[in-house]
């Protein structure tokens, strides 16, 4: 009885396809591979010629640390006034507030607005996860809302919150806006030019 030759046939065919795909895949693996270091070393190459021909200068000033240390020095005291003009889009003034301090954003927090939950069972694994954390009234908030400013009004100490948006600009001074010939705006709050003068 004779066997049939077709099985074995068959299996050499499947053998072959087989090889011939895992050859192009490779051969296709490895072009891909070459032509990627290829430009990666042409870049690296023009990027260390233009190093060479153009090096980063080096500055014996700083202007940006200076006006940072500026920003200290101007609001680095206790009870420095803070003059914040609200303007419409259309450059009018609506008023100001005088705050006792700089406005703080809602954004702003004293504590860290996350924690770290250690040894979390995640899918089988095992890890340290970073997630919200409760601000000091316990409660949760996102870190996006900056728009919303709040503040102490210099006089009368009261609560005051605005925000800014929706055409609504803040000018935060550290003395009183110059007005230059404009309409002086209306107080917003307790605390007006005339009753902050001897504060500071």
């Amino acid at each position: 009885m004779k066997k049939s030759k077709k099985p074995v046939i068959a299996l050499l065919i499947l053998v072959i396809v087989i090889g011939t795909i895992g050859l192009s895949a490779s051969s296709c693996e490895n072009g891909e591979n070459k032509s990627t270091k290829q430009e990666d070393t042409v870049r690296q190459s023009n990027y260390d010629k233009l190093v060479e021909s153009q090096p980063t200068h080096t500055m014996n000033y700083s202007p940006t640390r200076a006006t940072k240390n500026f920003w200290i020095d101007t609001w680095g005291q206790p009870g420095k006034l803070a003059y914040v003009y609200l303007m419409a889009s259309d450059g009018s003034l609506i008023g100001y507030y005088i705050f006792e301090g700089l406005p703080v954003s809602y954004a702003t927090s004293l504590v860290p607005p996350y924690q770290i939950l250690h040894d979390m069972n995640v899918g089988g694994h095992y890890s340290d996860m970073m997630v919200a954390g409760p601000s000091v009234d316990g409660t949760y908030a996102s870190t996006a809302n900056v728009n919303t400013m709040y503040g102490k009004d210099a006089v009368s100490g009261m609560y005051i919150e605005y925000t800014v948006g929706m055409g609504i600009n803040a000018l935060v001074y550290s003395e009183p806006m110059p007005l230059q010939g404009r309409p002086e705006p209306p107080p917003l709050g307790a605390a007006t030019l005339e009753t902050a003068k001897d504060i500071e």
